[in-house]
């Protein structure tokens, strides 16, 4: 007997929303008492108060979280009892996947079926496997010679402040908290404030699962209030930073001004998608191009925004691309068979219209959408976009982060890549060519931290996620994530 379908408007109608801090283990009152609304994309009506946290709150929740790693009541935790608790809390965020999905939908738009399908398996699997992971590594003994031995050990950093964006807010949060907490590290979230309800949820359901007063700590409300204070805090061991590249670059310039503490900036991407005219299945290709720029509204920094195309091959490869925007029109998010949804606010959607209308003032060709829509809703909607530009055009070089693409046209080869390595980013890439050797040489050129070949986007929590250049330092996932969240200590013993 199948499942009846869940009324997602009903159960928005029910919805409580409780936006304060969660400090030491337990929600807490703001400090200031301020609050600020939490407004929906959907229809641009309030969800309900959230707490504006500001210094005295990050001060109070770093605190915490200190004296949490101090005393040991983690830190000092064998790997596999910390292994346990890990696992009891991706289970937990299972279980209560519909609500979680409720609340991400409804926060920042994205549609329910993949908030369901996506976000809150990603998010929970992202924690399982570093609870698996961490009591699978082994410490080193350098190859010093037989007077000496020479140990070295990986232990937790201390307290993690993670600063995470609005676009992703399950799984960029688990993506820091899946290999810090493993670690044995104590952790301050700084949800963004566009979109903070799940992170909230997420540190009481780890409270449930286990996880020890203080060790877990959010701290809601504005980047230039908590985010920085965050990032400014002399008591903070290191920054892990998803967002802009703009303000990764405070990021730096707060650890040059604090402790100097450790940065590790996850930031912006104008992904290249190089398709050449040897490539036998056109079709696939830009069924897969569609796809994977108007997921999410075109809010990801990993967006193939950038569709390099042989001249060859250019016309026919727009007109299939074009042909796929009917089926991701925008769609009430609470839907369960919509594709795309909103933009995450008032804000994003201005944005996004003025780099359309940049595109039009430049001479861009418009090949499919270039306008807002369903405005009767009162929500932040944008057609999926198309554009054929040329490589100086600013859509075709700024991170937009909406669902706007650009066709660009290359001769040959050499001109492909240049074209794709012309960008201050280099997050991530795809070449599609049915010869191998292309495949691999033009591949290794590429100047990104992941290239697909022959796809886009297929992935696994194994495999790094990060980029080059101005797209950031350091990995999220893998076991590579390790190396942000632990310091490396060496220990020598002279042997008479």
């Amino acid at each position: 007997m199948s499942k009846p379908s869940i009324n997602w408007h009903e159960r928005a109608a029910l919805l409580k929303i409780d936006g304060r801090p969660f400090i030491g283990g337990r929600r807490v009152e703001c400090l200031s008492g301020e609050q600020f609304d939490c407004i929906s994309p959907i229809n641009g009506k309030s969800l309900g108060a959230v707490a504006r946290g500001q210094g005295a709150d990050i001060d109070a929740a770093v605190a915490a979280a200190r004296a949490a790693f101090d005393d040991g009541r983690w830190s000092r935790r064998p790997p596999a009892a910390r292994k346990r608790v890990l696992l009891k809390f991706a289970d937990l965020i299972l279980a209560a996947k519909e609500e979680l999905a409720l609340l991400e939908t409804l926060d920042m738009g994205k549609p329910i079926q993949y908030s369901l399908s996506v976000d809150v398996p990603a998010a929970a699997r992202c924690i399982a496997w570093y609870a698996e992971a961490v009591d699978k590594i082994y410490d080193e003994i350098a190859p010093t010679g037989p007077t000496a031995l020479a140990l070295i050990q990986r232990e937790p950093m201390g307290v993690i402040g993670a600063i995470v964006p609005w676009n992703y807010p399950m799984i960029m949060s688990a993506w820091k908290l899946g290999p810090a907490l493993a670690a044995g590290n104590s952790v301050v979230l700084k949800p963004s404030e566009k979109s903070p309800l799940t992170a909230l949820r997420l540190a009481e359901l780890a409270m449930e699962a286990g996880l020890p007063p203080g060790v877990f700590n959010v701290v809601p409300g504005f980047g230039h209030e908590a985010g920085e204070a965050l990032a400014l805090h002399m008591d903070v061991d290191a920054i892990g930073f998803t967002g802009s590249t703009r303000v990764g670059r405070k990021m730096l310039e707060y650890a040059g001004r604090s402790n100097l503490k450790r940065v590790y900036n996850e930031l912006g991407g104008k992904s290249a998608f190089l398709v050449f005219p040897d490539f036998d299945d056109l079709q696939r290709a830009a069924q897969t191009v569609a796809g994977s720029m108007f997921f999410n509204q075109g809010e990801s920094c990993n967006a193939p925004s950038r569709v390099l195309v042989h001249e060859d091959i250019a016309d026919e490869f727009a007109a299939l691309v074009a042909a796929q925007v009917p089926q991701y029109q925008a769609g009430d998010p609470l839907d369960a068979g919509t594709v795309m949804g909103a933009l995450v606010d008032e804000g994003q959607l201005r944005t996004v219209l003025g780099y359309i209308e940049s595109g039009l003032q430049e001479g861009a060709r418009v090949l499919a959408g270039a306008k807002q829509s369903r405005e009767a809703s009162g929500g932040y909607f944008v057609e999926p976009t198309v554009f054929e530009a040329q490589p100086q055009m600013k859509i075709a070089r700024e991170e937009i982060f909406g669902p706007v693409m650009s066709l660009l046209r290359f001769k040959d080869e050499a001109q492909a890549v240049a074209m794709a390595n012309d960008s201050p980013y280099g997050l991530q890439a795809s070449v599609w060519s049915s010869h191998i050797d292309r495949a691999h040489r033009v591949a290794r050129a590429l100047r990104a931290g992941t290239v697909h070949v022959n796809q886009y986007d297929e992935d696994d929590m194994t495999v790094p996620f990060g980029g080059y250049k101005q797209s950031g330092n350091g990995r999220d996932k893998s076991l590579h994530a390790f190396d942000k969240y632990t310091e490396l200590k060496t220990t020598w013993l002279r042997i008479n």
